[in-house]
């Protein structure tokens, strides 16, 4: 039985750039780096860089990291003065900013969870949505 997400592993094409893309816009915190790769952690999250050829995607497939709602305005600004390119507008429930890291991996910051969401859905669901 699966019971949390363990790690999340991504390709990078230049580790150097991604090592400093994590660590120093993002802030992650860096444990460990060699010539392959590197593990860092944000939280109680384990996020490992392997150095790989990145596969470009061009559907909505994600990783977001939560942001506390008092600190969300600053840090997407942050990452706007650090030069991170925006891929998509928020249009879903809570705060969130789209953007994407030095190989082009979407990834989401957001202020909120998932029974927020689900809050928001009572309101205003999605078409032809069905509770289970």
């Amino acid at each position: 039985m699966i019971v949390g997400i363990n790690h999340v592993t991504i390709a990078v094409s230049n580790l150097k750039r991604s090592v400093d893309f994590y660590n120093n816009v993002l802030g992650f915190e860096a444990h460990v780096v060699w010539e392959k790769g590197a593990y860092f952690t944000a939280g109680d999250l384990w996020y490992c860089l392997s150095v790989e050829k990145p596969c470009e995607k061009t559907d909505y497939t994600h990783i977001a990291f939560t942001v506390e709602r008092g600190s969300f305005e600053s840090y997407c600004e942050s990452l706007i003065n650090k030069g991170v390119v925006q891929w998509k507008g928020n249009s879903s429930e809570g705060d969130s900013m789209y953007f994407l890291d030095p190989d082009g991996h979407k990834l989401e910051v957001h202020v909120g969870n998932l029974q927020s969401r689900l809050a928001s859905l009572r309101e205003k669901p999605y078409a032809k949505m069905e509770w289970q």
